[in-house]
């Protein structure tokens, strides 16, 4: 059976218990907290403690949907695991997800990679599925161990990133029902893949110890054309999927853009006009988590009652690719 619409049934979010601020990177590199806050925003980040693995966060974060869904594990008929730091790159994360929540036996299980666009990418495929009757039930998830492949001695990168994971569940919609999916856009451009990139693990350039030695395991950026690139891109997006929908920026409720660093989610409001008592942002308390800012905003956001039934949320997000994407929702 199809139908119109899917919508999200709940939310659920999970962070390690490990903070690192500001003042504890100070004691490792050059810089300070006054320098981070002026360029990023960050106060602090989340950082998965030895023997804590993705698939922790993943999990918890998932359960915690679940709970607040109130349906079942086993309700679940597919996951998609929305990441760029699985546990290990075979099996894949949603695989050791589905294992550990004791879903039911053949329930399909896989990742989406497609950087800090990820979670709206897993939206896009699970709406599709969902309104074409091949699923019910669609857990989505966005989790990152990304403190594991950043640069400790790289001042512009390591203080940007922080673990943390994001969970919703995708269904059919019925006549008026809250968190009806809108429309979800998704772009990439290839060619200018390089400016953020995590070199070596592929097959082009296994891991080797030269290659740690150069910390070629580790994200590299292009910090300027990353800016450019995603204050470009995120306001284009967002534009068209208001377009497409015969809305416009008057009609959003709430902003919830990817929580990049807080000068790139200033710009792009900015640019879109967009009033800062409108823009959900969390970034100052975890970092940037790839995946998970936008569903751990969504959740934080829902749970003290800033974002309302009936309000229109419009997300956006960019990343490595490069692919960046834009979506809306009726709460």
């Amino acid at each position: 059976m199809t139908a119109t619409h899917s919508r999200l049934l709940a939310f659920g979010s999970a962070f390690p218990e490990r903070v690192l601020t500001n003042h504890d990177l100070a004691q490792r590199i050059d810089t300070s907290d006054a320098w981070i806050r002026e360029r990023t925003g960050i106060e602090q980040r989340r950082q998965l403690a030895d023997g804590e693995n993705n698939s922790d966060i993943a999990v918890a974060a998932a359960q915690a949907a679940l709970a607040r869904a109130g349906i079942d594990a086993t309700d679940i008929d597919l996951v998609l695991a929305c990441t760029n730091t699985p546990d290990r790159w075979l099996p894949s994360l949603g695989a050791a997800v589905q294992a550990r929540l004791g879903l039911r036996a053949g329930v399909p299980a896989y990742d989406i990679v497609t950087a800090c666009a990820g979670w709206l990418a897993g939206l896009q495929t699970a709406d599709a599925l969902v309104r074409t009757g091949h699923h019910r039930h669609v857990l989505v998830i966005g989790s990152e161990a990304l403190t594991r492949f950043v640069d400790w001695s790289d001042r512009n990168t390591c203080v940007l990133f922080g673990d943390g994971a994001g969970a919703t569940i995708v269904a059919p919609a019925q006549a008026d029902d809250g968190g009806v999916l809108i429309d979800v856009r998704l772009h990439s451009d290839g060619r200018y893949g390089d400016i953020m990139t995590l070199p070596a693990g592929g097959t082009a350039m296994p891991t080797t110890p030269e290659a740690a030695t150069r910390r070629l395991n580790c994200i590299h950026m292009d910090g300027r054309e990353v800016y450019a690139h995603a204050v470009r891109a995120m306001v284009e997006v967002s534009q068209e999927v208001l377009t497409r929908n015969g809305l416009t920026l008057g009609d959003v409720d709430w902003f919830v853009p990817h929580q990049a660093n807080l000068r790139i989610i200033q710009a792009v409001a900015r640019r879109l006009g967009m009033p800062a008592d409108r823009v959900a942002t969390n970034v100052h308390k975890y970092g940037n988590t790839s995946t998970a800012t936008i569903p751990t905003c969504l959740q934080e956001y829902e749970a003290d009652g800033r974002i309302r039934r009936g309000q229109l949320v419009l997300m956006t997000a960019f990343g490595g690719g490069l692919t960046w994407a834009s979506g809306l929702m009726r709460w």
